[in-house]
């Protein structure tokens, strides 16, 4: 079913950045997006955005200028999550405040130690003193449950993936939408920290980088497959599920065939899309999630 929500929809969630690995600018993946991860999910007035991909820069525009209070949760710090930081407006500008949470280093490192050192000479030419907004950072254990703000609750959970990296439940007014990229399945082995995680979501994000027939290439590097998250769909009883993180090699073409096999495999389910917007339908039993805006692609101001 589609319906546009209306103006005042409680909780929404937009894709700014869709692509795994490194950015693509060919016009043979523009349908579908070329930017890394970035999500935006909007509850009533609070602002939560997720993973700093390229995607961030376009999100940065199209917020205007005006005074801005967000929080920014990544789910790792490897290049492709957190290479739209440096080029995030609102971090230039003093009137902001911005709280960046990040559980996967804890307790070994710190998120503010991580940024600075990517944003080092002698590759960046500017260090995170050149933002002047004002900046907080939240270090966490994975399985903490945080409150960034009221009525919003955010639950968490360690993933499989080199050096690590956690996975998000929002939950507001009823709804929840649950973002679970980058992990790796292991093989006939549901991952239990996962399904209690997505447990009836409204929307469930994976990382779906892989088909069956590519992951076989590919064990170890800690990715998973569409298949794999449709079945963890299914035994938790999640709604709609959105297919996520697509690999830099598979254009729009190809990811019109994934869609199609998606779709005869759990009818409603998504392949997400730059620009798409999802907005959970609290409290349904069953059925999809709202979309509008599903042209994707090309989601720049």
């Amino acid at each position: 079913m589609m319906r546009k929500p209306g103006p005042n929809a409680d909780m929404t969630l937009k894709f700014w950045g869709v692509r795994g690995s490194i950015a693509c600018a060919d016009a043979s993946r523009m349908r579908y997006g070329g930017n890394t991860s970035c999500l935006e999910i909007r509850c009533a007035g609070e602002l939560l955005i997720f993973d700093a991909g390229t995607g961030l820069r376009y999100l940065g525009a199209s917020l205007n200028g005006a005074p801005l209070s967000a929080n920014l949760f990544l789910t790792h710090t490897h290049f492709d999550h957190v290479c739209g930081l440096p080029f995030f407006a609102p971090f230039f500008d003093p009137a902001n405040q911005i709280t960046i949470w990040s559980g996967h280093l804890s307790p070994v490192g710190k998120t503010r130690d991580a940024i600075a050192q990517f944003m080092a000479t002698p590759f960046h030419p500017v260090p995170p003193e050149i933002f002047r907004a004002k900046l907080d950072y939240h270090d966490f254990a994975p399985g903490a449950v945080l409150q960034p703000s009221a009525g919003v609750s955010i639950r968490t959970a360690r993933l499989n993936h080199p050096d690590g990296a956690v996975g998000y439940r929002v939950e507001f007014g009823g709804a929840s939408i649950a973002y679970v990229t980058d992990t790796e399945h292991v093989e006939g082995t549901p991952d239990a920290e996962i399904l209690d995680l997505i447990s009836g979501a409204d929307i469930f994000v994976y990382d779906a980088m892989y088909t069956d027939e590519e992951y076989r290439r590919f064990r170890g590097m800690g990715h998973s497959t569409w298949r794999e998250g449709a079945k963890l769909a299914d035994l938790a009883g999640a709604k709609t599920y959105v297919a996520f993180h697509h690999a830099p090699e598979h254009d729009d073409a190809f990811l019109d065939r994934v869609a199609k096999e998606l779709e005869g495999c759990r009818p409603g389910s998504l392949l997400a899309r730059e620009g798409m917007i999802l907005t959970p339908r609290a409290g349904s039993a069953s059925g999809n999630s709202d979309v509008t805006s599903v042209t994707g692609g090309a989601s720049r101001p």
